[in-house]
């Protein structure tokens, strides 16, 4: 049986990973089977995830995946846009060489997984892998910057980023721009240049600010 940590990570870990569409319900009675706790723990832990806005929570009516919302996807890109490089350009302000060899590091098992991404026919199956790598890269980028709050946030953000995405493309994990994107934002913290870090950051993520087609 799953502590209550693990009953969290693991709901959290489905409700990112693209298992479920969007809008769709969450039955109690149906998850509880698959860690073979109460319903009501179920039900507890949803609510947890709605607190973050990982779940839509209904009055009366259980729990459902969000709906996917150009506005809200444009709104979590800014928000991230903005997290990412104020906490990068701190963390180039305050950390040293050790930051920098475990961001290199970061970056170096993102960058074997994302090739192998493109290369694999079997591709799907690296996915876990290469969201793990991904976020953590990401979250060694900003590890320095000397505020928990923005890291938090930052986190809570990067979720909620992923799980929009994710139910939109189910290709969100194949994007060949992503190699040379981050190796350019690893670049740019490497010869700590703030302003050229804010841009290649804009530059990664800006492509998720484009409307929706008709």
């Amino acid at each position: 049986m799953p502590t209550e940590l693990t009953l969290y990570e693991a709901l959290r870990n489905r409700l990112i990973g693209g298992e479920f569409e969007a809008g769709q319900r969450l039955k109690s009675e149906t998850l509880r089977h698959d860690y073979d706790v109460s319903a009501s723990t179920i039900r507890e832990t949803l609510f947890r995830l709605s607190t973050v806005g990982l779940v839509d929570s209904l009055e009366q009516r259980g729990f459902r995946m969000p709906e996917q919302s150009t506005e809200l996807r444009t709104d979590l890109t800014r928000t991230r846009i903005m997290l990412e490089s104020e906490g990068a350009c701190l963390s180039v302000r305050h950390g040293d060489v050790a930051w920098e060899a475990r961001l290199t590091a970061a970056h170096h098992e993102l960058k074997h997984i994302e090739s192998r991404l493109r290369a694999d026919d079997e591709s799907q199956t690296l996915l876990k892998l290469w969201a793990d790598a991904e976020l953590k890269f990401h979250r060694t980028l900003i590890d320095e910057c000397r505020s928990n709050l923005l890291k938090e946030f930052h986190l809570q953000v990067f979720y909620r980023f992923r799980q929009q995405f994710v139910t939109t493309d189910r290709e969100f994990g194949f994007v060949p721009e992503n190699v040379e994107q981050h190796q350019s934002i690893l670049n740019a913290v490497l010869s700590r240049d703030e302003a050229l870090i804010r841009a290649r950051i804009l530059e990664h993520l800006s492509r998720n600010l484009q409307e929706d087609q008709p």
